[in-house]
């Protein structure tokens, strides 16, 4: 295991709940009688450390964010598909105890197992090192990422991306129009509807009104199919 204590970098004082963490219930029900626990309860708590830790990031890092904001960024950074993610990148499938039909089936590759998994190794860090141990271990692995994404979004300024591809067309005119806004004086929320040549092509939310215009700029560009140039 010790190739994959380097993927987590975190080494275990009880190797054992690290070989739970990785033991699918296909292999569990084939060796009963044995050290065959699945990792179904590990994955029950991993789930409950995830959620917590990912709050408390969302929370201190987005201050300004209401509750409804921080609760879909939190169900999108923990969603399977960003656990699949996660265990793609530490390699967590080689790893894994299937039953012989998880085998056959492909299992180590299938999303659904390899993001609970993910979840029980979390579990079982926070079991053996504590919660400053699982939180240090899902930075690493993925908040840490989630933040560098969001610092190069906010880099990006979608509004001039659009402008210069706009402008490849000669003629056409870009506009921005104040769709709505919601939410208390204190976390208001802002939609812009950005038009070119008069017609609507893409709309954005914010707190604030440059915010809005700009993700109404992104979403007109990936429409537009500018999106590739945003990013150079």
């Amino acid at each position: 295991m010790q190739a994959l204590e380097d993927a987590l970098g975190y080494r275990f004082r009880e190797p054992a709940l690290l070989r739970e963490a990785l033991r699918h219930s296909s292999y569990a029900n084939e060796h009963r009688g044995g050290e065959a626990a699945s990792n179904e309860r590990l994955e029950f708590l991993g789930d409950s450390v995830l959620g917590f830790v990912t709050a408390e990031f969302l929370f201190r890092s987005r201050p300004e964010a209401p509750e409804g904001e921080l609760t879909r960024l939190r169900a999108r950074l923990v969603c399977e598909e960003s656990l699949y993610g996660v265990a793609r990148t530490l390699g967590l499938g080689r790893y894994l105890c299937l039953g012989r039909g998880e085998e056959a089936g492909g299992g180590r590759e299938r999303a659904s197992i390899l993001a609970d998994a993910t979840e029980a190794v979390i579990a079982a860090v926070y079991l053996d090192g504590g919660i400053e141990a699982a939180e240090a271990l899902i930075h690493r692995v993925l908040l840490d990422d989630a933040e560098e994404t969001r610092a190069a979004e906010q880099r990006r300024d979608y509004k001039t991306a659009l402008q210069e591809f706009v402008q490849r067309t000669p003629g056409q005119a870009l506009s921005y129009r104040l769709a709505g806004e919601s939410g208390p004086d204190h976390a208001k929320t802002f939609t812009v509807t950005v038009l070119l040549d008069g017609a609507p092509a893409g709309t954005g939310s914010g707190h604030s009104k440059k915010e809005a215009e700009q993700m109404a700029a992104r979403d007109a560009l990936a429409r537009l199919g500018g999106e590739a140039e945003s990013g150079s």
